[in-house]
């Protein structure tokens, strides 16, 4: 998810049933260079992965290389309103 207070979604667990619809058990936090990751338990023991950063992670000029990575690797947005992942995709095709 990228926005402006990724902090947010670090320091607190509240976001987790709109995310997901459900409770869940935020078993993991990690960070990827300016990507935080949060894994989240479901009941049924499915874990759900979260990435967190600021929307300067997908800047096209110029693109980082770690975010290349990621993109080449597979990111698929599920929700893009301001086109910034698609643009992302784009540049880095």
């Amino acid at each position: 998810m990228l926005t402006d207070d990724p902090a947010a979604y670090v320091e607190t667990e509240a976001w987790i049933i709109s995310a997901i619809g459900q409770a869940g058990l935020s078993v993991k936090t990690r960070q990827w260079g300016v990507v935080t990751e949060r894994r989240v338990r479901l009941s049924s023991g499915f874990e759900v992965e979260f990435g967190f950063a600021k929307v300067t992670w997908a800047a096209t000029t110029p693109c980082d290389a770690g975010t290349v990575d990621v993109v080449r690797n597979g990111l698929v947005p599920l929700f893009d309103p301001a086109n910034l992942l698609q643009d992302l995709l784009d540049a880095v095709a």
